[in-house]
């Protein structure tokens, strides 16, 4: 998450990164599940956006529901996510703060309805910063050559980090880059917006999955791009690569791990290679490592990256269900695959528009917090 200051008398907002979403937005309205909300009554800078102005008849990616005019001729926006959540309210402009820099008009979603949580991570959040390549999104507003990030495991601090001079610091190891892929075509399944690399295989332990090579490239629909998306909290995998891993992870994890052998039994709808863990256990055993092979560079997975602690068993169990924090997109009725922030905790995220590349190292987003003396 990041936190920034929008308005004048500026107020404190804290948005979700989303490299997968152009379209910024702030929660306008409270309800009984929001503690944080930016009122735009208090700020002099705010100006709706009538729906006769180009913006709002110009259909953007983020967009999919046409825009409409609400009763008081405001430009009325709804926005929907993969996951079938969704939010709307009015489309407007206001001053945000960059680094200490103003931004005056910039363009965000003023939202009242919809998109409401009650977790308690998600009560302390004022909305979501859109920052894929579209022109509405907040990295092209506001004119950035590069930006990166680090997401910090647990509830550790974080980096975002606007413009260069991530690769002059010393603490930092070397970044590997692979380009993003780009098409000129128009295609019914490949978003031209989004953050597109080349994945070109997967390894478990060192062994590479059996895959053809085919099966890493978009179709003629567009359909098999890999997106790097901060927005998605977990990995997804088109079925047939996914099948790969899971049978593979399974035969290697035999006699370390004990299935969770319960066909009822899907995480987040998409995820149905669960273990039982003992409670008793203060630790996870030593797990094989999974690999994502780019162009280019490479992503280890580890550790307590692979499994994710779900739920307890039953009453009075002694044992926890922890699922592989990979998904099968087929499932979801996703055509791609999604590289989610889960896989990218404690490693530095660099997105260079300038040469069109991602790179990214290990690292410990806490102590890169702490040098960067912006830790809590």
């Amino acid at each position: 998450m990041a936190c920034t200051v929008v308005g004048t008398p500026p107020q404190n907002v804290t948005m979700v990164l989303d490299t997968g979403s152009e379209l910024s937005w702030l929660h306008c309205k409270n309800n009984n599940n929001l503690n944080s909300i930016f009122n735009p009554l208090l700020s002099s800078s705010y100006t709706p956006t009538p729906c006769t102005t180009s913006i709002c008849t110009t259909r953007t990616r983020d967009f999919p529901i046409p825009v409409s005019c609400d009763l008081n001729k405001l430009c009325h926006v709804i926005i929907s996510y993969a996951d079938a959540s969704s939010i709307e309210g009015n489309l407007a402009t206001d001053t945000f703060f960059v680094g200490g820099t103003a931004q005056p008009g910039s363009i965000f979603g003023c939202m009242d309805t919809g998109y409401s949580s009650n977790t308690d991570e998600d009560s302390k959040t004022t909305g979501l910063m859109g920052l894929n390549r579209g022109s509405l999104s907040f990295v092209n507003q506001m004119g950035l050559p590069k930006f990166s990030y680090c997401i910090s495991s647990g509830d550790s601090s974080g980096v975002l980090l606007f413009g260069g001079g991530a690769t002059t610091f010393p603490w930092l190891g070397p970044l590997h880059y692979t380009p993003l892929v780009k098409t000129t075509s128009s295609l019914p399944y490949f978003d031209r917006v989004a953050y597109t690399v080349q994945l070109e295989g997967i390894k478990v332990s060192e062994k590479l999955l059996q895959l053809p090579k085919s099966i890493f490239v978009p179709d003629h629909t567009g359909a098999g791009q890999t997106m790097v998306d901060s927005g998605t909290q977990f990995t997804f995998l088109l079925g047939s690569v996914y099948t790969a891993l899971k049978n593979e992870f399974v035969a290697q994890t035999k006699g370390v791990l004990t299935l969770h052998d319960d066909a009822n039994f899907i995480f987040e709808g998409a995820m149905d290679l669960c273990y039982r863990v003992p409670v008793s256990w203060a630790s996870l055993p030593p797990l094989p490592v999974v690999t994502m092979v780019f162009t280019g560079a490479e992503l280890r997975v580890s550790g307590e990256r692979l499994l994710y602690k779900v739920v307890e068993v039953g009453k009075g169990s002694s044992d926890w269900v922890y699922c592989f924090t990979f998904g099968n997109s087929d499932i979801l009725g996703i055509e791609a695959y999604v590289i989610g922030h889960h896989h990218q905790q404690n490693v530095w995220m660099e997105f260079d528009l300038v040469n069109s590349r991602v790179g990214f190292t290990d690292t410990r987003c806490d102590l890169a917090s702490q040098r960067l003396g912006i830790a809590p």
